[in-house]
């Protein structure tokens, strides 16, 4: 339990400690959320939409959290060429307990910079149904960050470099993002594009933080929860596999 809240804490310390970075990862969620609100906003309401803002805004958030808590898994490659990894190993602690730390860290990473994003989106003219929807929304949100998290600590298990897990990474996120509902509705989509949306985990992440947050769910939140939960214990059981097999 203790190397469990030492890794969480050192990846929030080394968080806080760069201002930079959290400037650095706002440009893309913020652009998004101002050129896409205000640029398909009044298309968005003369189809009947209503404000287009509000549809809009979970999505961004989740963009964001999606993206910080899959671009944490870089920490192990980095932390695996300058040593620091071998050392973690090397303690009498079990590897599963490793990958709880770092996966929970960047979770919390990722859930603050959903917060963030948050803010900024009430600022443009977001406003969420209720303040106890805040409640489920966090709920929503976190599970998201659990399953990115663990995706990106599986992939960066398998590499070696960190340009090769740039690549990845761009090559999988915003297919993953622009297929689930984040910026359009789920509704009337062609029966292809209807099977994929289904099949991305991050749908039923905008649509429970949609719904928290609005009301108004595609699915049903409960179906919401379960898909979200089941897919990230999966993939956190698959990235502490793919963890305990690094060769230092």
């Amino acid at each position: 339990m203790n190397t469990i809240y030492a890794l969480w804490l050192r990846q929030v310390k080394k968080y806080f400690r760069s201002k930079s970075r959290i400037i650095g990862s706002l440009g893309q969620p913020v652009l998004f959320l101002v050129a896409f609100g205000f640029g398909f906003g009044p298309i968005y309401q003369k189809a009947g939409g209503g404000n287009y803002i509000d549809f809009l805004a979970p999505g961004i958030i989740l963009m964001s959290v999606l993206m910080t808590a899959m671009f944490s898994g870089i920490d192990i490659i980095w932390d695996r060429q300058f040593g620091f990894l071998k050392e973690t190993l090397a303690a009498p602690v079990s590897r599963m307990e490793i990958v709880l730390g770092k996966t929970l860290g960047a979770a919390t990473v990722a859930l603050f910079q959903g917060v963030i994003v948050f803010i900024l989106s009430m600022l443009i003219g977001f406003r969420p149904q209720s303040v106890l929807a805040i409640i489920p929304a966090f709920g929503f949100s976190f599970l998201v960050a659990i399953l990115f998290s663990s995706l990106g600590t599986a992939i960066a298990s398998l590499l070696e470099d960190m340009q090769g897990f740039q690549l990845i990474m761009n090559f999988l996120v915003m297919p993953i993002i622009f297929l689930s509902g984040a910026y359009f509705p789920l509704d009337g989509l062609p029966r292809g594009m209807e099977i994929v949306t289904r099949l991305n985990p991050l749908s039923y992440g905008v649509d429970g933080l949609r719904g928290a947050l609005s009301g108004v769910y595609a699915y049903n939140p409960r179906l919401d929860f379960i898909v979200l939960a089941a897919v990230a214990t999966i993939l956190l059981l698959v990235g502490s596999y793919l963890f305990s097999k690094i060769q230092i």
